[in-house]
């Protein structure tokens, strides 16, 4: 009969802090966009969401306890950016610690873009330089001397 009590009252316990199943699927789906934000701190690639390592598993029931008691999605953040530093946010903010994250991808074009101009410019100019060698017969009959090459009669010789 003690069996049965101990039994029931473990039901019972378990049952009473157990959430409802609408807070349940609204919790789980706070935690799937929270999770999705957050970086996985192993695979570095992934989104704490899509990974399945060790600490991306306890790192999200770390989050989803942090939810349970209350904490908003901000104070989350907070404190694993406390924690980890911004490296764990996908989107981190910017700050003077940040700006070349945020910039490099524009410098880069930038520069691309311009290395690109020059060296359009660049063969623009060759293309010029190479139209404007006078091609008469006597350069002709130099450059062939010069390679060891008899020069062929050209028409202007005729």
């Amino acid at each position: 009969m003690t069996r049965l009590l101990v039994a029931l009252a473990l039901l019972f316990a378990t049952l009473a802090g157990a959430a409802t199943p609408a807070e349940d699927a609204a919790l789980e789906k706070r935690l799937a966009t929270l999770s999705a934000e957050l970086r996985c701190l192993v695979c570095q690639n992934q989104s704490l969401a899509d990974s399945h390592a060790e600490l991306a598993i306890d790192l999200k029931n770390q989050v989803r306890d942090m939810m349970l008691a209350g904490r908003s999605d901000a104070e989350i953040k907070a404190y694993l950016t406390d924690r980890y530093g911004d490296f764990v946010l996908y989107r981190p903010p910017v700050k003077s610690t940040t700006w070349l994250l945020w910039a490099g991808p524009v410098v880069l074009l930038v520069l691309g873009l311009l290395a690109l101009v020059r060296i359009v410019r660049k063969r623009q100019g060759l293309v010029a330089d190479a139209a404007a060698i006078p091609a008469d017969a006597d350069v002709a009959a130099r450059a062939h001397a010069l390679l060891d090459d008899p020069p062929t009669p050209s028409r202007s010789d005729r």
